[in-house]
């Protein structure tokens, strides 16, 4: 294997992911490349997530725990007859 520190060949990336793997936790991010050309970019979650400003499962969190409680809601229902629906 043939792979420049921090740069894996396409084909060498693929072979060996889980040394990919290991390599971004223990190294940082790493490059990919396809012909000699710059691909991708292999990076840990938490860089990512660095990156982009935003922790996903956080976020989500609070924005369910934002939501109006369901008591606090105004809900009517009719008190029409169900309407009935033929099923053949």
């Amino acid at each position: 294997m043939t792979v420049t520190a921090g740069q894996w060949q396409l084909q060498e990336a693929k072979q060996h992911f889980s040394e990919l793997i290991r390599a971004v936790q223990t190294s940082g991010p790493q490059i990919v490349t396809k012909h000699g050309q710059q691909v991708a970019v292999v990076l840990d979650i938490v860089d990512y997530r660095r990156m982009i400003g935003v922790d996903l499962v956080d976020d989500f969190k609070s924005f369910l725990a934002s939501a109006p409680e369901v008591s606090d809601l105004e809900i009517e229902r009719s008190t029409e007859p169900v309407r009935q629906v033929d099923v053949e």
